[in-house]
């Protein structure tokens, strides 16, 4: 294995879900607040898991989204 090489591969791999999760956080919670599901002040809690089945990986890290 190239340590080099995998590295490169999941940096590459991170700012594709971050891009991507970006986009679709963003979008889900202007969608939220446009249909009254929440309010557009205050906080929402938020829950990313990450998961490698093959090296029986399963992370979570959960925060929160100020919307103020």
């Amino acid at each position: 294995m190239n340590e080099d090489t995998l590295n490169m591969e999941v940096r590459k791999y991170l700012k594709h879900v971050g891009v991507t999760s970006q986009r679709e956080i963003e979008h889900a919670i202007l969608k939220a607040i446009e249909s009254k599901m929440i309010s557009d002040t205050g906080s929402i809690a938020i829950k990313m898991s990450l998961s490698i089945p093959d090296v029986g990986l399963n992370y979570c890290i959960e925060g929160q989204i100020a919307l103020e």
